[in-house]
């Protein structure tokens, strides 16, 4: 699936609601279905600098493609790096770096989190576009 279709399917998901708090719990739902990161990934070093909350990002490159994973201590921050997992990642560091992350604006994302959340959000999309930067100018050489 592209970047683009997982985009359109979220956005049709969170369209179902009109409450910003359905629309919430939709993002804990979601955040409840990432499995656990293991715990030898918990390193400083995978912490995302500039969020409110614990969030670990661990990538890795596997047959010209990213894997992200991720977990955070906080419920909805966890549902959004699902969210920003679930477009990003199984995908190459070019089509990453490319990507028009379109479905934060589309589905609200940004307007409805407290300013501390939202950069955080700019963090984590941030990190998971280094990784990719890093992997393309590694696999170049």
């Amino acid at each position: 699936m592209t970047i683009d279709e997982r985009q359109d399917e979220i956005i049709e998901e969170f369209s179902a609601f009109d409450d910003w708090m359905d629309k919430y719990a939709l993002l804990i739902d979601l955040g409840n279905t990432q499995e656990p990161l293991d715990e030898k990934y918990k390193t400083p070093e995978n912490l995302i600098e500039g969020c409110q909350s614990r969030v670990w990002l661990q990538a890795d490159y596997v047959n010209g493609k990213i894997i992200f994973k991720a977990e955070s201590d906080a419920v909805i921050v966890k549902g959004i790096i699902t969210l920003l997992i679930s477009v990003l990642s199984d995908h190459t560091p070019d089509e990453i770096l490319n990507a028009n992350l379109r479905f934060i604006d589309a589905i609200g994302l940004k307007e409805h989190l407290s300013p501390t959340r939202s950069n955080g959000l700019l963090a984590m999309v941030k990190q998971m576009r280094m990784y990719a930067l890093a992997f393309k100018v590694k696999n170049e050489k």
